[in-house]
Parts: C-alpha cells; structure tokens; sequence
C-alpha cells in the first residue's frame, strides 16, 4: 500500500495529462510506496488561472514559464534547487531544448523542470500542399497563398488568434523582423517594427480561416486534421501528437516558422510547460524524487512521449524511434526550438500578457487604430515595472 500521495494538476489534452498519468502507472512499479494522481484544468486556465491558488491544493503542478516571476516573489513554489541534486539539474541545462530548461530558472532559483518543450512553429497538411503550391517560406508567401485561398473551401490559411495567441504571434514576427519585444524598460518594440508585426497580423487575420479568432492551437489542429479546410498555418506552438499516425484522421507536419527574406529561421517565442512542486506539499523529497523522474532521459523518450507527452529533454528531441514515431515532428522543428525568442517573466508580466492580448485581437477585430494600439501596449508595459526583469 502507498504510504505517500501526490496529488498533481496537469491540462486536458493528452500531451498535457496522459503523459503524467502514464509516469505516475510507471512510477509506482519503481516506488510503490507513492501514488501519484493527475487531474486536469483547460488550456485556457493553464494560460490565466492563478497558479499560487492551484498550489494551496496540489503537490505538483505543471506550469507556464512566465509565471516564474510571480513565483520567486510569493514563495508558492519550492526553489528546485534546493531539492534536486544538482547533477540531475546540471544534466537537464546540458539537454535543454532551445532555453526552456533556462525559462524555468528565476532570481538565482529553478522554479520548474522542462518537461515539455514547445515553440511557435509552422504547420501543414502535406497531401494538401499542392494545392496551395508548396510550402511558404516567407512572409509574403504566406500572405499570398492565404489572400489566394481566401474564398475557397478548402485547403485554407489559418493562424490562431485568440487574445493571448494573437500577441504570440505579435511577438513571433517582431522576433523574425529581428527585434525581439519587451527588450528595453520603456516600448514594447520599435514604431517600425511595430507598424510592420501588426500589418502582416492584420493582412493574415483578413485572409485567414474564418476559425481564426476563435480557436487556440490545439483545437485549430483539430479541425486541420479532421476536415480539408486548412493545409497550412504559420505561427503556433506545436503539437507533436497530430504528427503521429492515427492519431487524428489526416496527419500534419511542422517545420519552422517563416522570415521575412527567406533565409534562416530565427525561430519564434518559446512555449512548453514546467513540472514544478507546491510549496505547501507535505511530502517534497517524494515529490522531487517523482519530478526528477519525470524529467529524465529514458523516461522522456519512453513512457513520456509514447503516451502522448512532447518532451523536453534533448535526448528525446533526437531519438531516432522517438522522430520515426512523429514524422520526424522533433527532428523537423528542432533549429526552431533551438533559437526560440523568451518572452519576460518579472512579476507583473501576467497581467501584461492577458491585457495586450485582448487590446491586439480587438484591435485585429477592427477596433482603434495601430498607433493608438502600440501607445496602449507601451503604456501597460511600462506601468508594470518591468526594470528588474531577468
């Protein structure tokens, strides 16, 4: 019989829950003294429930990068650091994927272990490209195709555009312009580069799939793998799942996100998510040990992501039966991840993320103009004091 339980928080798809399920079955045949059990919240609440509130419940938690900040200063998270030896540490720095093992450490603490690794990527129905005439590249063939495709039926551009997606995807072309938002302690980004990343969102909103504005990644993946209506979808974080035969109806492919003078991928903002412990738990040795677990190589590349999880570790990233599982999603997107853009993560980037999503999707949605819009996205920035980010 269990002497310890675990009581974990995940999100309601299988490269968020039936991963940690399948770890917590593989886990008590190693340690049969602890029983771990995983529920779930929607991805919506992943982005905007407060995690300290979930953390006056559960023992583990798996977490979104920017809310790091919020962590070093309320102390509802234990410092891993503190509680994972420091080669098990070392070894997930030494395979990061891009910065994510780096997103997770915060005012000299690691608040969370990488996981699951994911950045914004491109994705496509390769039985559907011809019709759209091959791959785009750039950006200007990515408006092309979409404003060509825009009265048919099927085989459509899509970008999802959300409120928190539609400022990814403000971010992931300001970063592919080459300057990078949120840099310097008083503007966002530059007015031209500015003007330039809302033109293009702008362009591709009106030629888009009129799902669009409605629908995050997953369930835009969805009706891309479920129907023909769309063959190609530029800025999204990916999900190695739908690149695995059966696991949806037509299979998608990914690869990296387009440049503005088709030559090589900068990549664009980092996403994925942290396995981190409560600071309230009453059993975090149990809890570190079943995290480090977690985060190992051979746990990463087994069990992890055969039930469904996209991992985090490199050794993953690189497996040969891990890529000829996925179509070689990890293998095709890897350079991407490697040159992700890392969004902040000081206390009070939250409430920046949540409000200029919404001002950027009205603002897509026809409303105010995109001077008077980057005048309200500097303005939350700044009064948000984001001088002692890291």
């Amino acid at each position: 019989m269990p002497t310890v339980e675990l009581r974990g928080v995940s999100w309601d798809h299988p490269r968020g829950h039936d991963c940690m399920v399948a770890t917590a079955e593989a886990y008590a045949a190693v340690q049969p003294e602890v029983r771990v059990v995983w529920e779930t919240r929607s991805l919506q609440d992943f982005a905007d429930f407060p995690v300290q509130k979930l953390a006056e419940i559960y023992d583990l938690l798996v977490i979104d990068h920017p809310f790091v900040g919020f962590a070093a200063a309320d102390g509802c998270l234990l410092p891993l650091d503190e509680h994972i030896d420091a080669a098990v540490l070392a070894d997930q720095a030494a395979n990061s994927v891009g910065p994510s093992h780096r997103s997770y450490l915060y005012g000299g603490h690691q608040w969370a272990l990488a996981t699951d690794a994911a950045g914004h990527v491109a994705a496509y129905r390769p039985d559907l490209l011809a019709e759209i005439g091959g791959l785009p590249r750039t950006w200007d063939d990515v408006l092309a195709v979409a404003e060509a495709r825009r009265n048919q039926e099927r085989a459509r551009v899509a970008n999802p555009l959300i409120p928190i997606d539609s400022l990814m995807s403000f971010c992931s072309i300001c970063a592919a312009a080459g300057e990078p938002p949120y840099a310097g302690p008083e503007r966002v980004v530059s007015r031209s580069t500015g003007r330039q990343a809302l033109g293009m969102l702008k362009a591709l909103r009106a030629a888009s799939h009129p799902a669009s504005p409605s629908r995050n990644p997953p369930r835009l993946l969805d009706l891309m793998s479920t129907t023909d209506e769309i063959a190609y979808i530029p800025l999204l974080f990916g999900y190695s799942n739908y690149a695995r035969p059966g696991f949806r109806p037509s299979l998608i492919r990914f690869t990296g996100v387009p440049t503005f003078d088709g030559g090589e991928s900068r990549g664009g903002i980092l996403g994925g998510a942290g396995l981190a412990i409560s600071a309230s738990t009453r059993h975090p040795t149990a809890a570190a040990a079943y995290a480090a677990y977690v985060a190992s190589p051979d746990v990463q590349r087994g069990v992890y992501f055969t039930a469904g999880g996209q991992p985090g570790h490199r050794a993953a990233w690189c497996d040969a039966a891990v890529n000829a599982a996925s179509s070689d999603f990890f293998q095709d997107t890897l350079a991407a991840l490697d040159r992700a853009y890392l969004r902040p993560r000081y206390l009070g980037f939250m409430e920046v993320q949540e409000r200029s999503g919404e001002l950027i999707h009205k603002w897509l949605a026809g409303e105010g103009s995109a001077e008077g819009l980057l005048d309200r996205l500097d303005d939350l920035y700044r009064k948000s004091e984001p001088g002692g980010k890291e």
